[in-house]
């Protein structure tokens, strides 16, 4: 499907081309990385609505203010909610539905999404993408990316790099948990490093601090 770099221009330039009182839906195809097509319902872009609120709360601020939010349906649909300027798109999800969470993905992060979706046999990023589950998420597996029926699994905050990490080369864990990180789908195609919390969890170095050992033992 052409290069990161053309990906990336028919992903935001088809949004871009809508107009904010003419809602349209963007559907991927295997022709061509996004169609266009009229629903035929206005949608206003407009700061009360609970789903663009839901999915901008999605990523950190500095990424989702100026993402396009859209509304993702399971034919890889897009309904373009607001415009937006970056790269970037968030979507609201259905937080009554398992395994549709609000989040905001980078280009390569929406194809990897979009390929998991779809049912492909591996995912078609050529490069790591980005995905933000900053509102929390839950999901069937975390060692099928296919299965439909599991009982739900709750995730916490964290964000994803979709790259297929190799959880045994690098020692990582397989196995889920709130804090840390671990290789999601590990062995599979789809594997990732899921990453708990967000990038700016913790006390941030400035030049100029003093480093205080704080680590502490106790006797068992």
């Amino acid at each position: 499907m052409g290069t990161r770099r053309d990906f990336i221009v028919a992903t935001i330039g088809a949004a871009a081309s809508l107009s904010s009182s003419s809602g349209q839906s963007l559907r991927f195809s295997k022709q061509s990385p996004l169609i266009a097509k009229t629903e035929g319902q206005q949608i206003q872009d407009r700061a009360e609505d609970p789903r663009i609120t839901r999915a901008r709360l999605s990523g950190p601020e500095h990424v989702t203010r100026n993402a396009t939010v859209a509304e993702l349906g399971a034919d890889g649909t897009l309904t373009v909610l607001a415009k937006g300027t970056n790269e970037w798109v968030c979507v609201p999800g259905n937080e009554n539905k398992i395994g549709e969470p609000p989040m905001c993905m980078n280009p390569m992060g929406m194809r990897w999404m979009m390929d998991a979706m779809q049912g492909k046999p591996k995912p078609t990023n050529e490069s790591p993408g980005m995905i933000y589950m900053l509102c929390e998420a839950t999901q069937r597996s975390n060692t099928n990316p296919a299965d439909k029926t599991s009982p739900a699994i709750p995730i916490g905050p964290h964000w994803m790099i979709t790259w297929p990490f190799d959880a045994k080369e690098y020692w990582l864990p397989t196995t889920v948990r709130d804090k840390g990180a671990w290789v999601m789908f590990a062995g599979t195609p789809f594997a990732y490093l899921h990453v708990c919390g967000t990038p700016w969890d913790g006390k941030e170095y400035n030049e100029g601090d003093k480093a205080v050992w704080t680590m502490r033992y106790t006797r068992p």
